[in-house]
This record gives structure tokens, C-alpha cells and sequence, in this order.
């Protein structure tokens, strides 16, 4: 009699590890939403689908429009312009850091283009800090999202390149140009 209560004890407590097991690996399963599965509304108000750009690196930055940094968007045109083949770079207009882009999205896009040529892609101006940053950028900050590493921006210009397959590969402060080798080595 003793052994069918304790064969029915270890199947009991076999089946619980199984159950939890199987609980565990549906938990680490379930997919976190990927960077190319992100969208946003671009300086014209069209919808952007990162999903386009699966196969090329993407630099997103924060710019604005009346800070110190503010001649970086030359370098990220240049960048643009020497390695478009290789990496989208993508101009997210914010006014989160001293207020130094109040404009609106025409008088950004005129702004960017009389002063430094800039063609390549630009959003509608984003919120990054706050209650409600844009997905984008949560996704950007927080390793809960991204898998690689939690970021803090701390003012315009913050960059980070994301690879091929959607990767967080590297963020970089407002002083890091554009054109240094520091991203350029990345490309």
C-alpha cells in the first residue's frame, strides 16, 4: 500500500515541475515587440514603417533646430550622403531639452534644409522624456524592450544605431559626431 501513495506523491510533484516548466517556456517564448515592427509619422505626416529598412543599419537621432549641437546635421548628412547604401539615418525632432526646437514641423523642415541641406529622413517633432515618449524611444531606452541595455538621452543629439536585424548596437552622447569613427567603424 505504501508504494502507490508514494508513486502517486512523485507523479504528483512530476507533473507540477512539468506545469511549471511549460509555464516558463511560453513566458520566455512570448516575442517583445522588435524594432522593425515600429512605426512614426515623418515631417511630411506620412507613416514610416521601420520594417523597410530590415537589412540596413538605421542611426536615429534627436536633433534640434537652436542648440550648440545643432551643426552635427551637416555631418549627419554627410554620413547620409557617404553611407546611404549602408545605413538609414532618421532626424527625430524634439523639444524636450531646453525648449530648443519650438518650431513646428515646416518651419523644421525649411530650417534643416536652407541651413544644411539635410534630405535625409526626418520625423514630426517626438517627445523622448515624460509620461509619454514615444515608442520609438522607449524602445531605444529601455532593455526590457531593446534586450540589449537601458539608455538615458540627456539632451539633443543623442545617437544609436541600431544593425541589419533590428539590434541595438551601440548609443552615443550629443558630443560623439556623427562622422567619428566611433559610428563610422560600425557601418
Amino acid at each position: 500500500m505504501r508504494q502507490p501513495l508514494l508513486l502517486r506523491q512523485l507523479l504528483a510533484q512530476l507533473l507540477l515541475c512539468v506545469i511549471t516548466l511549460s509555464a516558463a517556456c511560453t513566458n520566455a517564448q512570448t516575442p517583445k515587440k522588435m524594432f522593425h515592427d515600429y512605426s512614426f509619422t515623418s515631417i511630411e505626416g506620412e507613416s514610416v514603417k521601420l520594417s523597410q529598412f530590415k537589412g540596413k543599419k538605421v542611426l536615429l537621432v534627436n536633433t534640434a533646430s537652436r542648440c550648440g549641437y545643432t551643426p552635427q546635421y551637416k555631418q549627419l548628412q554627410e554620413l547620409h550622403e557617404k553611407f546611404g547604401k549602408k545605413v538609414v539615418v532618421i532626424g527625430f525632432p524634439c523639444n524636450d531639452f531646453g525648449a530648443q526646437e519650438p518650431g513646428d514641423a515646416e518651419s523644421i523642415a525649411q530650417f534643416c534644409e536652407k541651413n544644411y541641406g539635410v534630405d535625409f529622413l526626418m520625423s514630426d517633432k517626438v517627445q523622448i522624456k515624460g509620461n509619454t515618449p514615444h515608442p520609438i524611444y522607449q524602445w531605444l531606452t529601455q532593455k526590457s524592450l531593446n534586450g540589449q541595455a537601458d539608455a538615458t538621452v540627456r539632451w539633443n543629439f543623442h545617437k544609436f544605431l541600431v544593425d541589419e536585424e533590428g539590434r541595438l548596437i551601440g548609443d552615443f552622447s550629443s558630443s560623439v559626431s556623427p562622422t567619428s569613427a566611433d559610428i563610422t567603424d560600425k557601418l
